[in-house]
Formats: C-alpha cells, structure tokens, sequence
C-alpha cells in the first residue's frame, strides 16, 4: 500500500506546504485543535483529511486506516518552552505534548518522524511548585524523552536550523528533531543560501511599498515613550548615520504618500525625482521590532526579517527625505528622542554626495500577507480569518522552504519520484 503523511499540529499549513513543494503532494492527515487553523489549513490543502481535535484524542491506528506511514510531522505548542515567555509560569501539560510523537511512534511506527520546536525544547525539564522550569534538571526530560523513542527502534538526531540559509526572507532559528525506523541514515540538509552560496533574501521583498504609511507626528493617539525610543534609534542607524540607507522612490500627493518605485540601494545611481502633487522625495526605510522589552534600532532591510511571532511585532519606519538647498535650519542630532517628537524634521543626510533633510517619518504595522512572504510561504497561499488571527498562524507555522528541504534530503525516494 502506498505510505501517507502526517501533519500533526498543522497550524496555518506552513509544514503542509513544504511537504506539498518536496513530494507533489499534500499530507493526507492534518490534525489541529484550532478551527481557526483548520479552517485555513483546508482552503490551503483541500485533498487533506482534516481533525479539529485535540491531538491526543486522534486515534493513530483508525486515523491511518492500516496503511503505512512514510512520514509524521510535528509541531507541537512551543510557548511554554520559549525565552519569549519570560518569567511566566509555564504548563506542564502544553509541555508534554511533544509525547504525542512516542504516541503515534508506538501504534503505526512511521518511517520517518520530524519534529519543529523552539531551540528551548532541549531544556524541558521538570517544573517547580511555582511553575517554572528547575534549573537543576534542565533537559532531563528532553533526553526522557529521546531515549523512549530510540527504545522503539528509532534512529534519533537533533540540529538547530535557520531559515534564512534554505531560502526563507526571515532569520527564525528552530530545534529540529528527526527519528526514521528504516534503517537509512537521517539527512541533514544543506544550506543553499549564505556566504559564498546564493544571497540571503532580503525582508525589502516582502514589502507591500503600496501600503500607507501614517506620520508618528500629530496622531490623535501619541505613540508610546518606548515606540518613539526604538524609532529614534533606527532612524540615527539606518538613516544619518547609514553610508549606504535602503532608499525609496516616492511621490507625495496633497494627502496620501504613496511608493511609487520598487526598493533599490544607494549604491545604484540616484534616479531623478520627479514632482507629482505637492511634491516629491526619497525614502529611506528600515525595520523597527516591538518585542516587549526590546529598545534597539530595528533591522536593515537588506537583511532577512528577524523571527515572526504569533503577535505582530514589526513596523516598517519610513524617513521621508526632501532635497536640501541650505535654507533650512541647522538640525540638532545631538537629541534624537526630543527632536523627534518635538519637530517635523530633525537632520540632514548625506546620498551619495547630495544633501537631504528628514521631512517626516512615518510608522506602520506589517500586514498579513508581508509576514507570512517573510516565512516564506507561496505568494498564492490563501489567507483566511481576522487580522490578529493570520498573524498568530504565521508566527506559529513552519517555514514552508525549511520544511522542503528536510523532507527532500530525508524522502528520497519520494522527491524523486516528484522530480521525474
């Protein structure tokens, strides 16, 4: 009988859709408690069978109907194992969910086992009275663990995996685990992206440049002291101090910004600027990160996004840049924080050669559909439900180019099949 897969945890479909890229086709079970995701995960991959349940009450053996296993995948809840987590007490029973794969191991045996989790996953331990993680016995059920799943016959083998080094725009970082039965070795896939291999992708790509972005001044709801911080600090980095800032051709009507060029580097020859409304400039962009916390001056954009959460975390910060004829005031940078929130532009910068002062910054949100081109889903993949929803389903989905290529390098058999 031909063998099935399993996605276990499917989440929005990011596993799904690197097993659909490896093999040619979509798992035959996706299981999830979350309509939500179910829900998404169907219109994503219709051929699926679909369990809106609790993983422990599928019954692996009727599940599968007898056939064979080629390969179950596993992503279980990771943010009880999570530094994002803090100090907070954490829930022995969302952390042993990962024993669900001894489970489906024990009753259909499949060939090959693949599980995706924070790189924290190796320190699961017992927890204190107060429900935080014993230092002293980090990691001891993590090899519990292991060593259960080696005692059914299984090979077992552990990496710490980017995504932005197999073709994915964002830097998420993951603790893979994998297991196989058949008495093939497991194989770890190599990077195809990185020095001296294909260049990394950048997050520009993943800009919607279309998208508004509203001025940080004059809002009828003032930005937080620590919002204004973190913006200070990229527009300093990024923008008057960058050698080289990522800029933007822009356009600016009488009412709305709008981009009306794609992102290019200020090592390129400076195009002309032509006027359109009111008047036209540059732009020059970077990401500004929201983590709880976290004050630093954001990303460059010719860099891979950093980590995509389940809340959503990332602005894009435009500086809108006006030529400067020298008739402006001095600026003052030795005060960015006050400047900032006090005027409408603070400095000059310096393109290569020509002056520019910052005439506004504006701050906006990333959307959906930038986020889940950031982890590195198919730009036709098929968003459903409400904003927040969207992002919490990317924020805790698989890299879909990471998943493909764990599953090539270990289905060999069925990629080729797929190639041929």
């Amino acid at each position: 009988m031909p063998e099935i897969i399993v996605d276990s945890f499917a989440g929005g479909g990011g596993a799904s859709t690197g097993i659909e890229w490896a093999l040619g086709r979509s798992p035959d079970i996706a299981i999830n408690h979350s309509p939500a995701a179910i829900a998404m995960h169907r219109l994503n991959h219709p051929r699926t069978k679909h369990y809106c349940e609790n993983v422990w009450k599928v019954d692996p053996l009727e599940a599968t109907g007898g056939r064979p296993v080629g390969l179950a995948w596993f992503s279980p809840d990771c943010t009880h194992f999570s530094k994002a987590k803090g100090g907070k007490p954490r829930s022995k029973k969302i952390r042993g969910l990962a024993w669900v794969v001894y489970h489906w191991a024990k009753a259909v045996r499949p060939r090959v086992i693949v599980l995706e989790n924070v790189e924290e996953f190796a320190t699961w331990g017992p927890l204190l009275s107060d429900g935080k993680p014993d230092p002293a016995r980090a990691g001891f059920t993590f090899r519990r663990w292991w060593r259960q799943i080696e005692n059914l016959g299984y090979q077992v083998d552990a990496r710490e995996l980017r995504a932005c080094d197999f073709g994915a725009p964002t830097t998420r970082k993951r603790l893979f685990v994998i297991a196989r039965c058949d008495g093939h070795p497991i194989q770890w896939p190599e990077p195809t992206h990185g020095p001296g291999l294909q260049p990394y992708r950048p997050a520009a790509e993943c800009i919607d440049w279309s998208i508004e972005c509203p001025s940080i001044f004059g809002r009828k709801r003032p930005l937080a002291d620590a919002t204004l911080r973190r913006i200070a600090r990229g527009v300093m980095r990024y923008v008057v101090h960058a050698r080289q800032p990522f800029l933007v051709v822009t356009l600016r009507g009488t009412e709305d910004s709008h981009i009306a060029a794609s992102a290019r580097s200020a090592a390129e020859p400076l195009r002309t600027v032509t006027a359109q409304g009111s008047q036209g400039g540059l732009v020059a962009a970077f990401l500004a990160k929201h983590y709880g916390g976290h004050e630093g001056p954001g990303t460059p954009l010719q860099l891979p996004l950093d980590t995509v959460t389940a809340r959503d975390h990332h602005s894009l910060v435009h500086a809108f840049l006006l030529k400067y004829y020298g008739t402006d005031q001095d600026p003052r940078l030795e005060d960015p924080l006050h400047t900032i929130t006090g005027k409408d532009r603070f400095g000059l910068v310096t393109v290569q050669g020509e002056r520019y002062r910052i005439a506004d910054i504006g701050m906006r949100m990333l959307q959906p559909r930038e986020l889940y081109r950031a982890q590195g889903f198919p730009e036709n993949v098929k968003l459903l439900g409400s904003k927040s929803s969207q992002v919490e389903l990317c924020g805790n989905s698989v890299c879909p180019p990471l998943a493909a290529a764990i599953v090539r390098a270990n289905m060999v058999e069925a990629a080729q099949e797929q190639v041929a």
